[in-house]
């Protein structure tokens, strides 16, 4: 496998109409694990047919323009770039820029992410106190747990930074802290169990951000 990551590089690192590499993924995280494969993204700047994308259980190849990598219009897509390693970039940086930019938010998008996926968590947190009330436990259970994803959109956005995938959830915050009270093993393990048990915390949160008027939205007696 690391030959086939090697020679891909060589390969790449030969061929001038490559504009950069970059290296996603547990490898260039840190966290690989002897089953983890590599997510390269091959830069060029036309499509011509020399490089094209392939997966294989060992060697992800991806290959993309610099105007594919400066799209930031897939949310999910862009925690790839988080920790993600620019291995060749003959853009004097540019690449390196385009990077950086689709793994932290613009102030902008901070706002706006913040009041969408806040208000979708309440939602969802909402229907699930109703059911609760209402005697159905198993409904409230499946809004609960769908809750979890808006939760996390809504608390890294908060701070700027794109939402990790669960996988990297506990990695993410362990080299890149939020402030308390969100230590891994505490929000993990509160997500796990009883997610709507967070709602005090992040709503102090909110609060502090600037976003009381999300919240105000709704009756939140309820859920207290």
């Amino acid at each position: 496998m690391t030959n086939r990551y090697e020679e891909l590089l060589a390969r790449a690192a030969a061929d001038e109409t490559v504009l950069g590499v970059i290296l996603s993924g547990s490898r260039a995280r840190g966290a690989a694990t002897e089953h983890s494969d590599f997510d390269v993204y091959v830069v060029v700047g036309e499509r011509d047919g020399a490089w094209r994308t392939s997966r294989t259980p060992e060697l992800d190849t991806i290959v993309m323009s610099p105007a594919d990598i400066a799209d930031v219009s897939d949310e999910w897509q862009r925690y790839s770039y988080r920790g993600a390693r620019v291995l060749l970039d003959r853009l004097d940086g540019h690449i390196a820029e385009l990077v950086r930019r689709q793994a932290t938010l613009s102030p902008a998008e901070t706002d706006a992410w913040v009041r969408e996926y806040l208000d979708g968590y309440l939602n969802f947190a909402y229907r699930a106190a109703k059911s609760r009330r209402d005697g159905r436990p198993e409904a409230a259970d499946l809004d609960e747990r769908e809750s979890v994803a808006w939760f996390l959109w809504t608390l890294f956005a908060l701070y700027g930074r794109v939402r990790p995938y669960n996988k990297f959830l506990r990695w993410e915050l362990d080299t890149h802290p939020l402030p308390a009270p969100w230590t891994a093993d505490h929000l993990i393990a509160t997500l796990t169990e009883r997610p709507s048990a967070l709602l005090p915390e992040l709503e102090r949160a909110v609060r502090a951000k600037g976003f009381s008027d999300v919240i105000d939205e709704w009756d939140l007696s309820l859920l207290r």
